[in-house]
């Protein structure tokens, strides 16, 4: 269900502005001001109408109220909370639902993502006409060999689904036109992934180079469990290729299967059948672990049916600055998305 805000009719009869900067925010207290200040006089600069979309993840920290002062000295950054934490993806589908802008920019608050490279995403959608224009990372010198390692294996799998129209090492620091975000609040995704979804449209695109700093302040929300659920998340989500993968490992459990029964017909002909436990033993454990990974990877896609059959909500937001409703008793009148 969207509401006025979503519909874009929530603007208190002023123009939507030229951009809108997306940022979700989890627990950034201590890089949240130095983000401010490095993307404040950037954005001034441009010249144009713009603001900045704060998506508040449920932080349980400072940042709140960070995010109030932050919006009393700067108009523009407007405040979008979260009544509780659901999670990266969800707050960026809150972002690119509530922005107002012509184009819509995401970026995460940790300044990984240099916001300098926003004027040149800007500039050229407008002058190619593009609807997408992807940040892609030409260094990843800053991140841990691991974290490369895992990336690069990441988007080769996801290159393989979507194909090469996904620029390989682009992230979620990315531009969309207005056609794109429509396009995106139109698909009935309950848990989209947006760097599969964006290059699945196949608008006209651009890419911006740039070198992936270190993170400005604080420690990582990404840790390997949640890079472990988004790859499961991309895959299961976007293609049903593991089910088909479960279909040939059962036929190749039965070629094997087949080919012991053959060995253990001729061994009992040839009067050779002394007991074997180490042979029966394996092939018990491999005919026992493909029939657990395919009733696994059915699971998967089962949940999945399950969630959206119970059609809650992605999140719900407690407030929201452009609405104008009061930070105090904005709980009391959470509204919600789908």
């Amino acid at each position: 269900m969207l509401n006025a805000v979503e519909q874009g009719v929530g603007r208190t009869g002023e123009p939507a502005p030229l951009l809108s900067v997306v940022m979700p925010i989890y627990n950034e207290q201590e890089a949240l001001p130095l983000t401010v200040r490095r993307l404040r006089p950037i954005l001034d600069g441009l010249g144009i109408t713009y603001e900045v979309v704060g998506i508040d993840d449920g932080s349980t920290d400072a940042t709140p109220a960070l995010m109030q002062k932050i919006h009393q000295d700067w108009p523009e950054f407007r405040i979008v909370r979260f009544a509780r934490n659901s999670g990266h993806q969800a707050a960026l589908t809150a972002g690119i639902h509530r922005a107002f802008g012509d184009y819509v920019v995401s970026i995460d608050a940790d300044l990984q993502d240099p916001p300098e490279k926003i004027p040149e995403m800007l500039s050229l959608a407008r002058e190619r006409d593009l609807d997408i224009v992807y940040g892609v990372r030409g260094d990843r010198g800053t991140d841990t060999i691991f974290k490369r390692r895992t990336a690069g294996a990441y988007y080769w799998l996801m290159r393989k689904l979507v194909g090469k129209k996904m620029p390989n090492q682009a992230g979620d620091f990315r531009l969309l036109s207005r056609a794109a975000v429509d396009a995106l609040k139109a698909m009935p995704e309950h848990q989209p992934v947006y760097r599969l979804l964006v290059p699945w449209l196949g608008f006209p695109s651009g890419e911006v180079v740039y070198v992936r700093e270190e993170r400005v302040a604080g420690s990582t929300h990404y840790p390997l469990s949640k890079m472990v659920r988004l790859a499961v998340d991309s895959v299961t989500n976007f293609s049903a290729s593991p089910l088909r993968l479960a279909t040939w490992l059962g036929l190749l459990s039965f070629v094997l299967c087949f080919a012991l029964g053959v060995y253990t017909v001729v061994a009992y002909a040839l009067d050779k059948t002394v007991p074997g436990w180490s042979s029966l033993f394996i092939g018990m454990l491999f005919l026992g672990a493909v029939q657990l990974f395919c009733m696994g990877l059915l699971g998967e896609y089962v949940g999945r049916i399950y969630s959206a059959a119970q059609a809650r909500p992605a999140y719900f937001v407690g407030y929201d600055s452009a609405e104008g409703t009061d930070p105090a008793t904005a709980r009391r009148s959470a509204s919600y998305t789908g």
